[in-house]
């Protein structure tokens, strides 16, 4: 790809605009004479069906996008369930452990603790400011299960960036893969001769907090029509970050937020399909949480609009969620906690300890079990026998990431619910044949909304991304499924429809912001559902 540099004038400043031009045709003799586009393209796959290692796939794919990025597109968007999982979940966990060792070239931006109070000249370093639309930003303190990598982080970044352009068309120009470097607590990391970051402790919460306003401030300054999208922050600043910019910039946290939309889309058909089996009502559902980290109370948090939806009150819908973390389960008498595991402390229970899953699952009796932990096997054969005794259709939600950190695997709820398990996890695994029937497990992958949220709020320019504008997109994930999807049991839609389903979330998003008075292309409020379909379709950039 050729960038052309053209000089132009903005705010009395002169700037340089970049624009990418089609590679021209190499001249005879520079190429081999019959090289031919649907046949690379078969020449790339075999290339990459030739690696017998995730990594290596990884390692590849990298480099076809940066040699080719419309063939590696290509190739995403025509085979999404086996690229997915080499440039995301499970296989970025182990580019992210190794990145450092695995770097080839600079990709995205990084801003260092060092750059403080220069933030701003930093970011007007990016070739491509007046493009960009949309970052996903992390500061590599807690990278899926795997904990603290530091500046390893940066594949999260890059990572979740390829499906928000594989899964919702947005330009690859418009994408900026931001790692904030304030160092890293990860011992083997500091003694890494190879580590890319740099080599000190991570930095108070105060002085993380002052670079943070200032990091805010010039991004929304020299990227003025940007969506951000926090990404694998540690639990405290996750929050604390989500509380202290949300309204100030348009942003959101995937861990927290997206995340909570796409269990509660996958919670949604999963219940119908429990209650159809029960003869429970929707309302009498309760969810057991194994986790309380962000994602668990983030989770726990968006699950309560699944129970406001059947007529309850907000207290009346909090009182059917139960928390679990190290310590058992969470109760107001156990004793000091966290401050975000608060909201859920349960009020009725002054018993003492209760640690054993299996005891507080006989208590709680609930209906679903979701897992956050990333404790593999806490739902071992007892667990889920438990389960599938209180309930003809358990669901089992195994949310973490990766494969080898999830509280249980499909053949394993399978075999010991008896082919009854409703289930869906963070990582992908097989399909299994049990009794003469083929079951289906769903992935609760955030990539199902996270594309579509960020499509629909850089189309309306939105100032601020509300709770409602995630809800509108888990709804609209949820309603997503065709006929054929919702006979075989299936909670989330085949992901080869990505495309299709971002853009209903799209809309959905769009329309929701319009609703809250945050969309600032009021010439979509006059739109009929249709046109705006038919726009937002029209916007998708396509290799």
């Amino acid at each position: 790809m050729t960038i052309v540099l053209t000089p132009y004038w903005s705010n009395g400043v002169q700037k340089l605009k970049v624009a990418p031009q089609p590679p021209p045709k190499p001249a005879r003799g520079l190429t081999p004479p019959v090289l031919d586009e649907s046949i690379h393209y078969r020449r790339c796959l075999a290339q990459l069906r030739s690696k017998d290692k995730g990594i290596e796939k990884y390692i590849y794919l990298s480099q076809l996008k940066d040699a080719d990025a419309n063939m590696f597109y290509k190739l995403c968007l025509n085979h999404m369930s086996e690229i997915t999982p080499l440039i995301y979940t499970p296989t970025v966990g182990d580019a992210c452990q190794q990145y450092s060792h695995i770097y080839r070239r600079p990709e995205g931006l990084y801003i260092s603790i060092k750059d403080k109070g220069n933030v701003g000249k930093v970011l007007r370093n990016w070739p491509k400011i007046d493009d960009a639309r949309i970052s996903v930003v992390t500061d590599g303190s807690r990278i899926l299960g795997l904990g603290d990598l530091g500046v390893n982080g940066m594949p999260i970044s890059i990572g979740k960036l390829s499906l928000y352009i594989a899964g919702a068309g947005i330009r690859p120009s418009a994408t900026i893969p931001i790692c904030i470097d304030v160092g890293t607590d990860n011992k083997e990391f500091l003694e890494d001769p190879l580590y890319l970051g740099l080599r000190q402790p991570r930095i108070p919460q105060a002085e993380m907090h002052e670079l943070m306003e200032e990091f805010m401030h010039e991004m929304s300054v020299v990227f003025p029509h940007l969506i951000i999208q926090f990404e694998d922050f540690s639990t405290d600043k996750a929050f604390a970050f989500l509380k202290a910019f949300r309204d100030k910039y348009p942003l959101f946290n995937d861990d927290i937020q997206g995340t909570g939309a796409v269990v509660l889309s996958g919670f949604l058909n999963a219940a119908k399909i429990s209650s159809a089996a029960s003869g429970r009502p929707l309302k009498d559902h309760k969810i057991l949480f194994l986790g309380a980290g962000s994602a668990g109370v983030g989770v726990g948090m968006q699950l309560m609009s699944f129970f406001k939806l059947q007529g309850l009150s907000e207290q009346e819908a909090r009182e059917r969620i139960y928390l679990v973390d190290s310590q058992g389960l969470i109760f107001d008498s156990r004793g000091p906690m966290a401050e975000h595991k608060k909201f859920f402390s349960r009020k009725d229970y002054n018993g003492p300890p209760m640690k054993d899953l299996v005891d507080i699952i006989d208590y709680v009796k609930p209906t679903a079990l979701l897992g956050l932990s990333t404790i593999k096997g806490a739902f071992n054969q007892p667990v889920i026998e438990t389960m599938s005794a209180l309930n003809p259709r358990p669901i089992i939600f195994p949310l973490s990431n990766p494969v080898r950190l999830s509280e249980c695997e499909f053949h394993e709820a399978v075999e010991w619910s008896k082919g009854m398990v409703i289930f869906a996890s963070g990582s992908p695994f097989p399909q299994q044949e049990f009794n003469g029937h083929t079951l289906y497990p769903g992935q609760g992958n955030n990539m199902y909304v996270f594309p579509g949220i960020g499509l629909g709020s850089i189309l309306a320019r939105v100032s601020s991304i509300t709770d409602s504008m995630i809800e509108a997109a888990s709804l609209g994930l949820a309603n997503s499924l065709t006929e054929e999807e919702h006979s075989l049991d299936l909670v989330y839609p085949r992901i080869e429809r990505i495309r299709e389903i971002s853009a209903g979330i799209a809309l959905a998003v769009i329309r929701e912001a319009q609703k809250n008075g945050v969309d600032r292309s009021i010439d979509l409020r006059k739109m009929s559902d249709a046109a705006l379909l038919s726009f937002i379709k029209s916007k998708m950039w396509n290799p």
